[in-house]
């Protein structure tokens, strides 16, 4: 089995705060932003120098593999996060997400958000860590059991 870690995600009450903290001190730079209206929410990829240069990306295109980042996500109008709620989870690109998952349920593991689209689903770690699984390449063709499986719980 092949994965590559992508990265961790930590939820923002206050972008702007956010962004003096992981750029302004502890020196990352930010490497991709994503507004979604519909969804109400904001992505901010943040990445250090040293990793920019050492993965040889030139901020074109895709994010190359072994360039490890912080995203920041802001859900607008959500600025209160206690008890942990604030880290939201790891991501790993896999080989074949249908393969990965039929690993975990085999496991006994949860398919917390099912591979419906053929391209991203999430598992929880026995200590409930969120895990996102990310296809590599382009998604796969919606495959049973997943195309219509539920969410279960929370991810």
């Amino acid at each position: 089995m092949s994965v590559e870690f992508l990265h961790a995600m930590v939820r923002v009450g206050d972008i702007d705060a956010a962004l003096r903290f992981f750029c302004d001190g502890l020196g990352l730079k930010e490497v991709r932003r994503n507004d979604y209206p519909d969804g109400k929410y904001t992505l901010v990829f943040l990445a250090s120098q040293e990793d920019i240069a050492r993965s040889g990306w030139n901020g074109e295109g895709r994010f190359p593999a072994g360039l490890p980042m912080v995203e920041l996500t802001h859900n607008w109008g959500e600025g209160d996060y206690v008890g942990g709620r604030n880290f939201g989870h790891l991501a790993y690109r896999v080989d074949d997400i249908y393969a990965a998952c039929e690993r975990f349920r085999q496991l006994g593991v949860t398919i917390s958000r099912p591979p419906r689209d053929g391209r991203m689903a999430f598992v929880r770690s026995p200590d409930g860590i969120s895990i996102e699984l990310l296809q590599k390449s382009q998604p796969l063709p919606p495959q049973e059991p997943w195309a219509s499986a539920p969410n279960i719980g929370s991810w």
